[in-house]
């Protein structure tokens, strides 16, 4: 009995004692996307992505026009072509009509893509400003608090590291 007394008695002091030595850990937070929006290098990206995007629609627009001219010109002379002229000009549409749809995919992949691979060294600078930051201020961990990914955080134990970030961006 006395023996495990004695054990029980270790154990709470043990963890009694490992309680009141845990660290703290403090944490920081932040709106990532409002910070890369607030980078210079973000404008830019968006002005080339703009721009991109210009000329995918633009292509896009010649190639409706270019179908529609073709339907209509199907349209005035098909009752005037015989039968294999008439599935021939249907097969053509038909075709021209899947090259848009594909090229309309192909393009926002594309776009998607380029945004992606434009967006790499904004975010390798924004990693290193985080690391930078966490790092200075000690802090465990910083939280990314959009799309409402942190419901709820108690501030006190926390640090809003928003203007600390962009500064080391600077």
């Amino acid at each position: 009995m006395r023996r495990i007394l004695f054990v029980l008695f270790t154990v709470i002091s043990l963890s009694a004692s490992a309680q009141t030595t845990a660290p703290v850990l403090k944490f920081g937070f932040l709106s990532y996307d409002a910070i890369l929006r607030s980078m210079p290098d973000y404008a830019e990206v968006e002005a080339s992505m703009a721009q991109l995007q210009r000329q995918y629609a633009a292509e896009q627009k010649r190639v409706e026009d270019e179908f529609n001219k073709k339907y209509e010109e199907f349209l005035d002379g098909q009752r005037d072509f015989p039968q294999t002229i008439l599935q021939k000009r249907q097969s053509e549409l038909q075709e021209l009509l899947n090259k848009n749809i594909a090229f309309k995919k192909e393009s926002q992949r594309l776009l998607a893509e380029a945004r992606k691979e434009a967006m790499v060294p904004l975010q390798t600078r924004m990693a290193n400003a985080l690391a930078k930051v966490g790092n200075e201020r000690g802090l465990a961990f910083i939280l990314n608090t959009d799309q409402n990914a942190i419901p709820w955080m108690n501030p006190a134990l926390g640090e809003d590291v928003t203007e600390a970030v962009k500064a080391a961006l600077r």
